[in-house]
């Protein structure tokens, strides 16, 4: 509740963090030790054990729990100690985002076939995530009053609950309508299971709002069957509907608005894609691009 009420994490972070938190306990059970004995060198132990067996990535969002739970303990009187306080973070080596070239993304569209209420979902659900960037998550959270397709806006809410409106492209506005008012309402069972699932924009097989695993699946089924096998995800798409913006001129802040990235630094390392992308086209199509970058 103190990470909902004072952080105001979202509920998929809490998720998260009791997932790593369960983890932690688990392994100072295994070796004797508790949250309140738990010291620094304990710790070192622990980080170093757990390269051997997790991403860097997992393992520095492990440890930020970790520290937020031990500082919660001094913040509230049960611990006089930080034990995280003078550990070193663990680095996360730098990585780009692989977007998908346009014409991917129009070679995964046009893999949606029929119209069939799963098609008009799919095709939907694909050209909102690359029209705006979305999170999985937000567009499984979307809710019929967050979408107005007549003037191309809807409404998601990121990280902390935090609200942001975001354009829709024509394209997508077309695959949502049809959705909308020929998909949806075949999907619509005669008695909703769960309180909430009315609202929503998606829907899955079993007529309840679409989940993050059923979205995920629906992505990379279509990009196999366009051959976009490698590293497909939601991800990916806003991966690429940030590097495409930034391509034709779009403005940073006008990208870091639209992905609801707190700070800029974030959005920042798709104009190194973009700058990667402009090499590989160059090296591409000039005759003489057999030169040194930077010389």
């Amino acid at each position: 509740m103190w990470l909902v009420a004072e952080r105001g994490r979202s509920p998929n972070t809490v998720a998260a963090y009791r997932r790593d938190l369960r983890s932690y306990v688990e392994w100072l059970s295994g070796h004797r030790l508790d949250v309140q004995s738990v010291a620094p060198s304990d710790l070192d132990r622990f980080v170093n054990d757990r390269r051997a067996h997790m991403a860097p990535a997992s393992l520095a969002r492990q440890m930020t729990s970790i520290r937020n739970f031990h500082r919660f303990q001094v913040a509230e009187g049960t611990r006089r100690d930080d034990p995280t306080a003078d550990l070193d973070g663990v680095r996360v080596p730098a990585g780009l985002p692989k977007p998908l070239s346009e014409e991917d993304v129009e070679r995964l569209i046009a893999a949606v076939v029929g119209d069939d209420p799963i098609a008009l979902r799919d095709r939907a659900l694909l050209e909102f995530l690359y029209a705006t960037g979305a999170r999985i998550s937000e567009v499984c959270g979307l809710s019929l009053g967050d979408v107005d397709v007549e003037s191309g806006l809807a409404r998601l809410y990121g990280k902390g609950e935090k609200e942001r409106l975001v354009p829709v492209g024509s394209c997508a506005r077309r695959a949502l309508d049809v959705w909308l008012r020929h998909g949806r309402p075949a999907m619509v069972p005669p008695h909703w299971k769960r309180r909430g699932d009315a609202e929503a924009v998606f829907l899955d097989r079993r007529r309840g709002r679409l989940g993050r695993q059923a979205a995920w699946a629906i992505v990379v089924r279509h990009g196999e069957r366009a051959g976009l096998t490698a590293h497909l995800s939601p991800h990916v798409l806003r991966h690429s509907c940030a590097t495409h913006m930034l391509d034709h001129g779009a403005d940073l802040r006008i990208v870091q608005e639209m992905l609801g990235h707190a700070s800029i630094s974030t959005t920042q390392v798709y104009t190194k894609v973009s700058q990667e992308r402009l090499f590989e086209q160059y090296e591409k199509a000039h005759p003489r691009a057999d030169v040194e970058r930077g010389s």
